[in-house]
């Protein structure tokens, strides 16, 4: 298929992810539908084990604009011997739905989708967004997804990832892909760039994400102890759900911090944005966060870990940052923040200013679609 065949005619694009929640199902429903604004048609794949309700309801609401459908099928974490028929069921609907894209991510979406055979009318594109890049190298998941990857890299026709800290891990610990790469930032619309108006009973601090590990929710509840037992009662919302949730609750409990940390649940962004003076993001590894985007966008004070892709966002601002997986580097870093709330309001409003210029939904919809151009042109 030649480059300007693929602006010509709709692209079939097949978008296949493991588990529909957090930012990487955001990002595929942003480039999905505007790959749908473009003419394009497009379907999704999803495991069907996770996600609750809320993924139900928001597959539900874009499935009548996704010519090529949606389709839920059971995809388990970690590996199986069960992969084997999960990765038969995707083959079949590749074939029934005949895509020209094949877009896996995440890294077990990505192997299904790199595991097909080779073909001419099809490029297989993958996203690892983060995935297997944050387990250590010196660990049994490191070594077992180092390998896959390195067996899977000749089978991508494009790797897209979402920011240079990926694209460089990846070639540090896996290898140069012989397919095209592309760094294509993760995008917000413009109503996220409305301002978000404080709650009447907003805490001092607050976090916005899901409660895994890798997301450092306990080392927040940590830093607010510390704070506190330094003499500084500050106060947390914990916006959010997932695996952690008990162990949080816990934690909470253990630190006798039940006046001081308040759980909300599962909150959409913006609305738990406006239950904190600051938000903290405390990631122990993160690729390109939406929560960062999308509070950077709407000029929300912020302070987030060094870490993964982050400092891409914050480019200059680097005051914001604090040492990741470091309790008292937190602290300072939060106690500084709201110390100083004139100079913190000043470098969101700067921040919004260089997400406005880099990091909108329609250039990242656009270098998606590039991309896919780009890798037909090769063929």
């Amino acid at each position: 298929m030649a480059q300007d065949q693929t602006q010509e005619r709709p692209l079939r694009i097949l978008h296949v992810v493991r588990a529909p929640v957090g930012g990487i199902f955001r990002h595929i429903l942003d480039v999905a539908n505007g790959q749908i604004e473009r003419g394009h048609y497009v379907g999704i794949v999803a495991d069907s084990l996770t996600g609750g309700t809320r993924a139900d309801a928001a597959l539900a609401e874009i499935a009548p604009r996704l010519k090529l459908g949606v389709h839920r099928v059971a995809i388990r974490r970690e590996p199986r011997f069960a992969d084997v028929t999960v990765w038969a069921s995707i083959i079949g609907l590749i074939w029934k739905l005949k895509p020209d894209v094949l877009h896996g991510h995440g890294a077990k979406a990505g192997a299904y989708v790199r595991l097909r055979p080779r073909s001419k009318k099809t490029i297989r594109v993958y996203t690892p967004h983060g995935g297997s890049l944050h387990y250590p190298l010196d660990t049994l998941k490191g070594k077992f997804y180092s390998q896959l990857e390195r067996t899977l890299k000749d089978s991508t026709d494009l790797f897209l990832f979402e920011s240079a800290f990926a694209r460089n891990t990846y070639q540090r610990t896996v290898g140069v892909p012989s397919g095209l790469v592309r760094c294509v930032f993760n995008g917000v619309t413009a109503e996220e760039f409305e301002p978000v108006p404080k709650a009447d009973d907003a805490t001092d601090i607050v976090y916005v994400g899901e409660f895994r590990h890798i997301k450092g929710a306990d080392l927040l509840i940590d830093a607010v102890a510390k704070l506190r037992a330094d003499g500084k009662p500050v106060t947390l919302t914990l916006g959010g759900d997932g695996e952690e949730t008990e162990t949080l609750k816990a934690q909470v409990k253990r630190l006798s911090l039940g006046d001081a940390v308040r759980f909300i649940g599962h909150v959409k962004a913006r609305y738990g944005f406006s239950k904190g003076s600051l938000l903290v993001v405390p990631s122990r590894g993160d690729s390109m966060p939406y929560v960062v985007i999308e509070a950077a966008a709407a000029g929300v004070p912020m302070i987030a870990a060094n870490v993964g892709g982050i400092p891409e966002i914050f480019d200059s601002h680097t005051d914001a940052l604090f040492a990741p997986s470091n309790v008292a580097a937190m602290a300072d870093a939060i106690k500084a923040a709201l110390d100083d709330p004139s100079a913190t309001a000043a470098r969101a409003q700067k921040l919004r200013e260089r997400i406005s210029e880099h990091f909108s939904q329609s250039a990242m919809v656009e270098g998606v679609l590039s991309g896919y151009r780009d890798a037909f042109a090769e063929r």
